[in-house]
């Protein structure tokens, strides 16, 4: 485990090479992007009836039949 001054000797160089306000905004969408996530999450678990899965069977009524008489 780093001792504290080194820590604070690597958090320093990371500003320098990043600079605070890159740090910033990475650490807004960082924050904003675990809430969405929770948030996805807490969505799922109040509705676990609902059935998003894709319906491929096609129903009788929409199958339409083409006429195919010939002119002799």
């Amino acid at each position: 485990m780093p001792s504290w001054p080194n820590l604070l000797i690597l958090v320093a160089v990371i500003v320098l090479i990043f600079g605070t306000k890159k740090l910033r905004t990475l650490g807004s969408d960082l924050g904003a992007s675990i809430k969405g996530f929770k948030k996805a999450m807490d969505n799922e678990d109040d509705n676990p009836t609902s059935n998003n899965d894709a319906n491929f069977s096609a129903p009788s009524s929409t199958h339409v039949e083409k006429n195919h008489d010939k002119k002799e």
